[in-house]
């Protein structure tokens, strides 16, 4: 890929009016900015958010509009700071909402539910965030699409980069999973692996950013990119029948994903899509090893200490979290909580999350399942909340760390061979259990 190359004139697109997006607008001071590629407040550097038109949208929004829509994230353009045709559909979204039964009655939860967005396109939720910021980096012509990654992110871009016909770029730390670094190089990324920690990698993409015509959906992009988010609260409420959840369980890297859930469901509340989200408590769920919201909510104290990580869950491997601030406001604003896995149960979660309801996540969402279970047993979670759990990521792209749970039974094509190296199994596995 050449560094710097335009876009072709087949790919540059008008910048369409967006009737529902009134500005950009700082969430320390309140300072006002046009909709641009600025994520920083020029007053007090605080970060920007993107602000609707919420009256307008009141008028034109319903749940027969909704429904009426595709079955992907963009059924509720309305309320995404993009305008629908400029989208890289890639049917994004709209992913299972499963009655998990058998987890619950493990955990002992009677309405337990999994919103299973390990099924998008890159096989993890960065799809939605993505879809978003793929389609403003088209608006605002940018030469190049990039980000700084934790694993996900990276396949999610690339994948986009190579829809939109735009060259790409992806960073991400040396010591990132294989199958991530595969999954993102397929669809001809360039791959740039920076010996350094994800808050490392993030430090140096923020100079490119302030130095080049590109377009870093986490960095300069991050306004628009963090919207995406938002989707999942809105198709959890439509799935539940239009009714928000008694507790979220969501997975604590940044703290943006788990801010946008918040956000999208008191959206639907103030414009009278559901009844209210008062009664949701989120909780955030981190791995021990890499926990700083996690201290910090324990510790009682605002401020988020940055950590060096250390953990098996590389895709939540963010020691300075952008969100954190944000984040515990979120925890005090819903009567939530904080949670953190212990590393060595990690793993045990996505075994407990494959063998009672067949999916199969990557770390993250075994932190989810290690995180649910002891807010269950600390009583923050009650057995007849209605509760969901955001499983964020595929475990395809993690394998290795389940590579020790898997003992096939070795055996020649004759009967007594099998009969006898499956007792042999047995006997093993008694004395282990013993």
């Amino acid at each position: 890929m050449r560094i710097g190359a335009r876009m072709s004139a087949t790919t540059r697109r008008r910048i369409p009016a967006l009737s529902y997006v009134k500005s950009l607008r700082c969430r320390e001071c309140g300072s006002d900015y046009p909709i641009e590629p600025q994520y920083v407040c020029d007053f007090c550097f605080g970060p920007l958010e993107v602000s609707y038109d919420y009256d307008a949208i009141a008028r034109v929004i319903s749940r027969e509009r909704i429904t009426k829509g595709p079955l992907t994230m963009w059924r509720y353009h309305d309320l995404l700071p993009v305008d629908a045709e400029m989208a890289l559909d890639m049917h994004t979204g709209f992913t299972p909402l499963i009655r998990a039964n058998n987890l619950g009655r493990l955990l002992g939860l009677n309405n337990l539910y999994i919103k299973n967005d390990s099924v998008n396109p890159t096989f993890s939720f960065k799809d939605r965030v993505v879809s978003v910021a793929s389609a403003k980096a088209l608006e605002f012509e940018f030469d190049t699409l990039a980000c700084a990654s934790t694993g996900n992110l990276a396949g999610s871009v690339s994948a986009h980069g190579a829809k939109a016909g735009m060259p790409t770029m992806v960073f991400f730390p040396s010591d990132l999973e294989r199958g991530k670094i595969l999954g993102a190089g397929i669809y001809g990324a360039t791959l740039v692996a920076v010996d350094g920690t994800y808050d490392q990698v993030n430090r140096l993409c923020s100079e490119l950013a302030d130095n080049h015509r590109w377009a870093f959906v986490n960095i300069n992009m991050r306004p628009f990119y963090s919207e995406g988010s938002k989707t999942l609260a809105y198709e959890v409420a439509e799935q539940l029948g239009w009714r928000a959840p008694d507790a979220c369980v969501v997975p604590g890297a940044s703290g943006s994903l788990f801010t946008k859930i918040y956000k999208g469901l008191n959206e639907l509340a103030d414009l009278g899509l559901i009844d209210s989200a008062a009664h949701t408590k989120m909780h955030i769920a981190q791995a021990e090893g890499c926990s700083p919201i996690v201290t910090a909510y324990d510790e009682d104290t605002p401020h988020v200490r940055p950590v060096t990580p250390d953990t098996v869950a590389k895709s939540l491997a963010i020691g300075n979290p952008a969100d954190g601030f944000y984040s515990l406001k979120t925890i005090e604003n819903s009567g939530g909580s904080a949670v953190s896995a212990p590393e060595d149960e990690i793993v045990e979660g996505i075994q407990i999350l494959a063998e009672t309801e067949g999916i199969f996540t990557e770390t993250a969402g075994g932190v989810v399942i290690s995180g649910l279970r002891k807010l269950v047993q600390s009583g923050k979670i009650q057995p007849d909340d209605l509760t969901v759990a955001y499983i964020t990521g595929n475990g395809l792209k993690t394998q290795e760390v389940v590579e020790p749970l898997i003992n096939p039974v070795f055996t020649t094509p004759a009967y007594d061979d099998f009969m006898n190296n499956m007792a042999a199994r047995e006997e093993r596995n008694g004395k282990s259990n013993g």
